[in-house]
């Protein structure tokens, strides 16, 4: 019983809404009411009864208001009786107009009178949403006056025995209209609880994702840390100039090293995309230069498998544009990649193409063509699905987790563009993005702090890093098939060293909770002539920062107690040796928003676990190069 009073509780809000929206459907209805009778009953009757009505229509719409609204939803208190009176009036009042019909016109005004009774009564059932309560103040005030039509009947002379069988046909009609409200309410009863159902399966769907995507991240966070020793430790192996079978061993784990991490960078993508937590940013950016350097990236890789890369139509390509740099760059990295998987022999083509559009921002169309096997209907409907190469076998023969092109294109949807794929089996693939970019200032200015796309574009290798001693870059590899104002934009850059720099050693504080990664980054720096201090938590990083002042700190930023951003933070405000020194992020949360959190920290520069060598002293070059030019700029200033 208090479930069936709960659930009649539950739909009389929903029938109020409901006779809500059909307040103009029983104005419309009363007004034809009117105009029909009028004959009948005169012109100033029917003018009368229809403003009464109507008034009383606008009496309702203002009791139920609060319903409306939403602000309640409970026939409570002297409201809920107000509202019942007001519902009961509502139909009395229609139905009252059966009176004067059976009595001015007589049988044939008792016959329309039934008709316009029947009618109103089966418009209250369905607008009553299977509610006992609505149905009562609504339903049983026509049915009363129903019930008078036998006495009408008989005292305008008709047969007994058929004022019987109108009195039946009225109780078997009041019967039809409790069925009808019973079955109404199950109806509503059913559908609510399967809302509710919906509603429960939803929030533990979302539970659910959210939890997937915790553990992903978490998995992910604590893999990076065995995988930066494991890549480290390959790299300085490979230094060590091994020969035989050693080298090839030391070139086994680096490849596996790069593969687990290319995989938790998928599965955490992929998480983000699936948990709706992903997004993209928007900072100007020079597109040229991004297209040449991801040429130049798979030059190497494609002279290796005997391929051609080819870049075309770099003309007419806009130099700045606006829009996320690191994720097309991500986009581009797969779709390359996929091609360079798929094709054995032949050529790789970066077919651009770009144009005005009429508000001013850039139309881009990049078509990346292989001349590899191409793919029937059937795999083409099954491209993009997450993880379908690892059922079909694909991975297992070429490698990959079967996220990339998924990921791909979600990150491209986000971006607002498509990406589109045609093929031929035998005649290779062409995958087609298309994007829209605003314009970019005309002018790039240098990325402040930590800006998002230069995790991208951090030295990948650098086999002598520029620190302390720095030395010329090493000479660019030879650029693919690039157009000449293409290959000017991306000509490496080099950093001319200072004498004075090489006399003192780089004093360097790693800090990190985890040994492995201590280690890790001091077996990274045994190259450059520094001085390193560690400390395990934000709290011995302080107190070292009290004691000597140092060139760089490493900070991790998922740290117990005291994180990396609040002892960041806490360094820069204790105004003390080391108020202004560098501090390079390291950290495995790489999505925009942690990103923006350590650039309000007062961290300088990022670089993502796992560690590389080549990454990690990138990013150290990078923020002893721009402390470099903004002590000379003070310089300057002064004098």
């Amino acid at each position: 019983m208090t479930q069936i009073a709960a659930d009649a509780q539950a739909i009389w809000a929903p029938a109020i809404r409901q006779r809500r929206k059909a307040m103009l459907q029983r104005l419309v209805m009363g007004a034809a009411t009117a105009l029909v009778f009028s004959p009948m009953l005169g012109w100033r009757f029917s003018a009368t009864w229809m403003v009464m009505y109507a008034l009383i229509q606008f009496l309702e719409a203002e009791v139920f208001a609060p319903v409306v609204a939403g602000r309640v939803d409970a026939p409570v208190g002297w409201r809920g009786v107000y509202g019942d009176l007001v519902l009961i009036l509502n139909a009395g009042f229609f139905g009252l107009i059966a009176i004067p019909l059976w009595i001015v016109g007589g049988p044939m005004g008792g016959i329309a009178s039934a008709v316009l009774l029947s009618a109103g009564m089966i418009n209250s059932v369905i607008m009553s949403a299977g509610s006992m309560r609505i149905f009562a103040c609504t339903v049983l005030p026509q049915l009363a006056i129903f019930a008078l039509t036998p006495l009408f009947m008989a005292q305008m002379g008709a047969p007994p025995h058929v004022v019987t069988a109108v009195a039946v046909g009225i109780l078997s009609y009041t019967v039809f209209c409790l069925n009808t409200r019973r079955t109404l309410f199950r109806a509503n009863r059913a559908e609510t609880t399967a809302r509710l159902e919906a509603d429960r399966k939803r929030e533990e769907a979302e539970t659910a994702m959210a939890s997937r995507s915790a553990f992903l991240a978490a998995v992910a966070h604590d893999l990076r840390t065995p995988i930066s020793a494991i890549l480290t430790g390959a790299e300085e192996l490979d230094r060590g100039g091994k020969p035989g079978s050693a080298r090839q061993q030391v070139a086994l784990i680096t490849d596996a090293g790069l593969m687990m991490k290319e995989l938790l960078d998928d599965l955490l993508d992929h998480a983000r995309l699936d948990a709706g937590r992903m997004s993209v940013d928007s900072r100007d950016f020079d597109l040229r230069l991004l297209l040449s350097q991801t040429a130049r990236l798979w030059a190497g890789p494609a002279r290796a498998k005997g391929l051609r890369l080819r870049l075309e139509g770099a003309r007419t390509l806009p130099q700045m544009v606006r829009g996320d740099a690191m994720r097309l760059r991500q986009v581009l990295n797969n779709l390359i990649s996929n091609a360079m998987k798929f094709t054995d022999a032949g050529t790789i083509t970066l077919r651009l193409n770009a144009w005005p559009d009429e508000h001013g921002a850039h139309v881009l169309l990049i078509d990346i063509e292989d001349t590899g096997a191409g793919m029937t209907a059937a795999q083409m409907g099954r491209l993009f699905t997450p993880f379908d190469q690892t059922a079909e076998g694909v991975a297992a023969r070429f490698g990959g987790s079967g996220l990339g092109l998924a990921i791909s294109r979600d990150l491209i949807e986000l971006m607002g563009g498509r990406l589109t794929v045609r093929s031929t089996p035998g005649q290779g693939s062409t995958f087609t993005l298309s994007l829209v970019l605003p314009r970019g200032a005309a002018t790039e200015a240098p990325p402040a702090g930590l800006a998002p796309e230069a995790r991208a574009t951090i030295t990948r290798a650098l086999s002598q890093p520029v620190v302390a001693a720095p030395k010329p870059a090493p000479e660019p590899a030879p650029a693919p098939d690039l157009e000449p104002e293409i290959a000017l934009d991306a000509a490496a850059e080099t950093s001319e060293a200072h004498e004075d720099q090489a006399e003192a050693p780089l004093r360097v504080l790693v800090v990190d909770d985890h040994a492995i990664n201590r280690r890790a980054i001091q077996l990274i720096l045994q190259s450059v002539d520094c001085e390193i201090a560690m400390a395990e938590d934000g709290m011995a990083a302080l107190e070292a920062c009290e004691r000597a002042e140092f060139d760089v700190v490493f900070m991790d930023v998922r740290m117990p107690e005291l994180d990396g951003r609040e002892t960041t933070r806490r360094l820069r405000a204790g105004g003390g040796l080391n108020a202004a020194v560098p501090v390079i992020a390291v950290t495995a949360d790489t999505a925009p928003e942690d990103i923006a959190a350590c650039t309000a920290a007062g961290m300088n520069y990022f670089v993502s676990k796992p560690l590389t060598p080549g990454a990690l002293l990138g990013a150290l070059s990078q923020v002893l190069t721009e402390a470099a030019e903004a002590a000379e700029a003070a310089e300057s200033a002064a004098a």
